[in-house]
């Protein structure tokens, strides 16, 4: 399948009810819209991978299409989702693992694809052992994926000329942060940490053992209906240059 065969297969599960049930969750709508073109393309990528795990699953979108396409999806976050709605209706299960201290809970070679969708910038600590672990359950040939924000966005470089920070609120996500002790360790998921340019994305890659990397900046391509999707024509234009992009996504094969 093609990217957009993807997006319309997508859209005609989301609203046949199919992908997540809209009167259940509707908070799901924006997360799609926002998020259903990054999918596609990971799902792309995927195409011939049967065995997929998401770390860091979160809101379980991702692998609700993953499954619907026919791939055998698995989940990790440091919390169990499994009585979500999204993860009863498509019978998905959820193992706790914080992918910073803790072993993958799958053998080595295992894993056909490793997707971590917006979340290496809520790790605390180096982000280098959990690319390895990510590495090690992977298939020869297998394929991580990893997408993040870019730090040199335009919205961020704009921010910072005016005086702000491109970061979370300070009192609140800095200041009076509390953070999460884990076998020891203090973490702090609820912010992000660290931003990410295309070249320290791909040095993490490679120092990770991956010499097969493709970096790429990611269109913000918000799905939009109607007279709505005039609204997308500013943030097109602020994509014509790459490296002004909101997020960039990596991928890298064993």
């Amino acid at each position: 399948m093609s990217k957009s065969q993807i997006k319309r297969f997508a859209l005609q599960k989301r609203n046949a009810g199919q992908l997540y049930d809209r009167s259940v969750s509707p908070s799901l709508d924006e997360i799609f819209a926002g998020s259903i073109d990054r999918f596609c393309d990971i799902a792309r990528a995927f195409r011939a991978c049967p065995k997929v795990l998401d770390v860091g699953c979160g809101n379980g979108l991702l692998l609700a299409l993953l499954k619907l396409l026919g791939h055998k999806v698995h989940a990790v976050d440091l919390v169990d989702h499994t009585g979500e709605a999204i993860y009863q209706m498509h019978g998905i299960s959820c193992s706790i693992c914080n992918i910073e201290a803790d072993p993958l809970p799958f053998e080595t070679g295992s894993i056909d694809a490793v997707s971590c969708c917006q979340a290496f910038e809520h790790f605390t600590h180096s982000h280098l052992p959990p690319v390895m672990e990510m590495r090690r359950v992977l298939k020869t040939d297998g394929i991580l994926e990893i997408d993040v924000p870019n730090a040199v966005s335009f919205r961020n470089r704009s921010r910072m000329l005016r005086g702000k920070h491109i970061t979370w609120d300070y009192e609140k996500h800095y200041l009076n942060a509390q953070p999460l002790l884990y076998k020891g360790r203090e973490y702090y998921p609820d912010r992000h940490n660290r931003e990410f340019t295309a070249a320290e994305l791909e040095q993490l890659l490679r120092r990770a053992g991956f010499t097969r990397v493709n970096i790429k900046f990611l269109k913000s391509r918000r799905y939009r209906s109607g007279l709505t999707s005039l609204i997308s024509l500013g943030t097109a234009v602020k994509d014509l240059v790459p490296s002004f992009r909101k997020s960039l996504m990596a991928f890298g094969i064993k």
